[in-house]
């Protein structure tokens, strides 16, 4: 499997099942808490449901018809017309170390500024260390606490970006 082969599109809703089982994995995998993350948010799922407002977008990592990861762009809760939220980015195994986690994550800030956010926010566990590393890498920033209210409040991470 090569960046070549992958294709990243708009989740579809016949991709819900999969997804969620990525998502939820990942909390097992990195033993990252249930509670208060996006293990419990109702919204893991029904992604495809979730992501229908048109100032938003999930998209979903694909190969050979299988879901191998996914991320999507909501507005912050309290912040709807200047920041946005990348949420629930998660990857499967199977297709960490290839790159596609950049380019899935170029593709999400880029739908961010077309959607006319100017400034894009991430909470994380610190378990997910890859993942922090390339959000600092993309310009992120660390910020003493939440913003927005979101409710996954065994997030220790939060980071924020102008775009």
């Amino acid at each position: 499997m090569s960046k070549n082969t992958i294709v990243i599109r708009e989740i579809k809703p016949e991709d819900n099942a999969q997804i969620e089982a990525v998502i939820r994995a990942c909390f097992h995998e990195f033993k990252i808490p249930l509670e208060g993350t996006a293990y419990t948010d109702p919204s893991t799922s029904s992604m495809y449901e979730a992501y229908q407002n048109e100032n938003e977008v999930y998209y979903v990592v694909v190969h050979k018809n299988e879901v191998l990861g996914g991320a999507g762009i909501q507005p912050l809760k309290g912040f709807e017309d200047e920041i946005c939220e990348l949420n629930k980015m998660y990857f499967s195994p199977k297709v960490r170390g290839k790159g596609v986690g950049k380019l899935l994550f170029e593709k999400c800030l880029i739908a961010a500024k077309k959607l006319g956010y100017k400034k894009c926010y991430l909470e994380s566990a610190s378990q997910l260390k890859a993942a922090i590393h390339i959000y600092e890498s993309f310009g992120f920033e660390h910020l003493s606490g939440e913003l927005g209210g979101t409710g996954h409040y065994s997030c220790g991470v939060w980071m924020i970006k102008d775009l």
